[in-house]
């Protein structure tokens, strides 16, 4: 059954015509349907920027058109692209690659043992918008001392599944002419995390060989239906109005006709068995959380080298952030992973 959950809010977030709760409530319907308050702290054990951070969280504004979303989109990306290029310098030129166009983003100096390997970024904004490509490529580039190929994929409700997929599998394909696949690893952020295992299970689908290594950094691997903290967060953890989750398919524009339990569009109902090591993280206030957990699961019980990180009371995504400490240890984690076993393979 769906559960209907209600979360505490700060004050300034409550509605105005109804008190703060001041304590914890819960009753439960006979179907198991939940009604529930929580006064939520911040966790002690953030860092104080991060503490600051959630506190100061801005409500969801109502939603706005899809021109409107991707102009505000951009606007943010840019700002924080700003930022990264400042704290990881990196050289960044322009590439099309099996007829996609690509960033290329290079570390200044790359390590002999390093030359020959290289990470696909595919960035995240619900497929309908660009939220991180040089943002998520270049502190990767800089921190793992590994080339990054940041992908422009088609985007919905324009190009919906499985344009991204093609898009991604032809930049892959092309670098396959200059590199072994073990060489290649291929990672993302929020959609570009889903898109991560979608290209994996295409290519394994295909008998193609896989890359060298998965991080999947906020994602799903069932766009046939949402996970348990749907039910509690937004993309800004608990910060603004939420909509209990329905049982329509997730980011439906992007789903379109295709069957949402399609093995690659869903590689949770796939055979994951010789998927590469992957590495999975998320946050306990993560509106993926769920999702990012049970694909872990699915590729642990198919005996993949699976590693889970959880990030304790941050939001969606937090690493965009990059001002805060604990996005300092997530973007050092997951460059060494990437980066090691790449090397090792």
């Amino acid at each position: 059954m769906a559960a209907v959950v209600w979360l505490a809010l700060p004050a300034h977030l409550w509605p105005q015509d109804q008190a703060v709760p001041q304590a914890d409530t819960s009753t439960i319907d006979a179907d198991g349907t939940a009604h529930i308050t929580r006064v939520v702290p911040v966790p002690a054990t953030l860092s104080p920027e991060a503490q600051k951070y959630l506190a100061n969280l801005p409500p969801l504004p109502p939603a706005p058109t899809l021109a409107d979303h991707r102009a505000n989109t951009d606007r943010d990306r840019m700002a924080r692209t700003e930022l990264a290029r400042k704290l990881y310098p990196v050289d960044i030129h322009e590439q099309t690659l099996g007829g996609v166009r690509c960033d290329i983003i290079q570390p200044h100096e790359v390590a002999k043992g390093k030359r020959s390997l290289v990470l696909i970024n595919v960035h995240g904004g619900g497929f309908n918008s660009d939220s991180g490509s040089l943002l998520e490529g270049v502190p990767i580039a800089y921190l793992s001392g590994i080339t990054v190929v940041s992908v422009y994929y088609r985007l919905a409700p324009e190009f919906p599944f499985p344009a991204a997929v093609d898009d991604t599998e032809a930049v892959f394909k092309e670098l396959m002419k200059t590199h072994k696949p073990a060489e290649i690893g291929l990672y993302g952020t929020s959609a570009g995390a889903i898109l991560t295992g979608e290209v994996a299970s295409r290519l394994r689908r295909d008998g193609l060989p896989l890359p060298g290594v998965l991080g999947i950094f906020s994602g799903t691997g069932d766009m046939s239906r949402a996970g348990d903290s749907a039910a509690f967060f937004t993309v800004r953890g608990l910060a603004g109005n939420l909509k209990p989750p329905g049982r329509a398919p997730l980011l439906s524009p992007y789903v379109g006709s295709t069957d949402p339990r399609d093995p690659v569009l869903s590689p949770m109902f796939a055979d994951l068995r010789g998927f590469p090591p992957t590495l999975l993280v998320t946050s306990t206030r993560d509106v993926l959380l769920s999702g990012t957990v049970d694909f872990d699961r699915a590729l642990l019980r198919a005996g993949v080298n699976a590693q889970l990180v959880v990030f304790d009371g941050l939001p969606h995504a937090f690493w965009y952030h990059l001002d805060l400490p604990e996005t300092t240890e997530a973007l050092n984690l997951m460059a060494r992973f990437l980066g090691d076993h790449l090397a090792k393979r």
